[in-house]
């Protein structure tokens, strides 16, 4: 079997026997010849490789979808599909634009090899064909699935760094696995959040101890973000920023921000003042929230050497100084009537202040608060 598949490829015989490094991975053979696919998945199966076949393109496009493969060798004339289409629909589907395709056919003018090039195949190989050169594509494919499966992962872990994790899925549906978000216009809610006292707390602290409170606080911080559907954006010291709606929008951003808010001011910061009294610290921290909700630019930034993700515009600036606010208005979170208009249930316990000059802006914002209760 083995000598007539090498006969049938144009092999010499004198590398007939010459074997290649074993691999794993499974091939999609595609071909309407009944011959060619069992000449093909039986020499894949011997280099260790699983196989599956289909007989026409909506065979393969079935075949794709039920039982992804890591590569596909697809002929290009066949009955009803051709392989130009199912080439084309494979590289118009997101889900499956980069998985690696080998074209394999008859036809050897030069206006075929370029248009399934354009199409976006990996590669062509013309029949009859070189069984080695085929392996060697067919290793080269796989190295192509595994260092796109490689980045993804690296993408992924880089987004769960500050995204929730129902929206890590959509995220890399939206950027095709690219770490870098596109600049989109979107209405969200922005928060900050700070630690009232912590740098009377640090004094003459080892610097390992006020490390660890530092951790200690943002982790719980953190939790409450991400568990309430809002993106990390940054830490700034004690600090937290976080967006609600950004980079995926959502219509619940005003409500999903107070909800952090109350878990943030609330139970959260309750086990962290419990947690710094089993360290021996007497006095509880407190801290202040403040949050606005508008048009903010989302996006990545920065270099190539140094990307972050960032929410820019005025909501993110109204946000910050009404956080600053709290340090003299008694209540732990104060929002703007910007968030008081984009709540979709508001709070009960929602607590109108009036109107206050904001730094930087022409004209005064209301501002309300919410009644969380605070450790004592």
């Amino acid at each position: 079997m083995e000598h007539s598949f090498a006969a049938a490829c144009g092999i010499p015989a004198m590398v007939r026997g010459i074997g290649v490094q074993r691999r794993t991975g499974h091939v999609l053979v595609v071909d309407d010849d009944a011959l060619n696919r069992r000449l093909l998945t039986a020499t894949l199966a011997r280099e260790g490789l699983r196989t599956s076949s289909a007989t026409d393109g909506d065979d393969a496009l079935s075949a794709i979808r039920d039982d992804p493969p890591d590569v596909v060798l697809l002929d290009i004339e066949m009955p009803g599909i051709d392989g130009f289409e199912v080439l084309e629909r494979i590289k118009a589907d997101q889900a499956t634009r980069h998985l690696p395709v080998i074209m394999i056919s008859g036809l050897d003018d030069t206006e075929s090899v370029v248009r399934c090039l354009e199409i976006g195949a990996d590669d062509f190989l013309p029949k009859p064909f070189d069984a080695a050169i085929l392996r060697a594509r067919i290793n080269a494919g796989l190295d192509r699935k595994a260092l796109h499966e490689l980045e993804r992962d690296r993408v992924r872990d880089l987004f769960m760094r500050f995204l929730p994790e129902p929206v890590v899925d959509d995220m890399l549906a939206r950027t095709d696995g690219d770490a870098r978000i596109r600049p989109e216009q979107l209405t969200s809610t922005v928060l900050f959040g700070d630690l009232r006292g912590f740098t009377s707390f640090a004094e003459g602290r080892p610097v390992d101890e006020v490390v660890d409170a530092i951790n200690t606080y943002l982790t719980l911080m953190t939790d409450a973000v991400l568990d309430h559907g809002g993106t990390l954006v940054d830490y700034m010291g004690d600090g937290v920023m976080a967006a609600f709606g950004a980079p995926v929008a959502s219509d619940e951003h005003a409500d999903l921000a107070l909800s952090a808010a109350r878990a943030m001011a609330g139970e959260q910061l309750a086990t962290f003042n419990a947690w710094l009294s089993a360290s021996g610290v007497e006095q509880p921290i407190r801290m202040g929230i403040g949050i606005s909700s508008g048009p903010v630019l989302s996006a990545s930034v920065g270099s190539p050497r140094r990307l972050d993700y960032a929410v820019i515009g005025d909501t993110t600036n109204t946000a910050a100084r009404i956080e600053s606010m709290t340090k003299e208005i008694d209540h732990a979170v104060l929002f703007s009537e910007h968030t008081m208009d984009a709540l979709r249930e508001p709070p009960e316990d929602a607590i109108a202040l009036g109107e206050f000059e904001i730094r930087g802006r022409t004209r005064k914002i209301g501002l309300w608060a919410l009644d969380v209760e605070e450790p004592s």
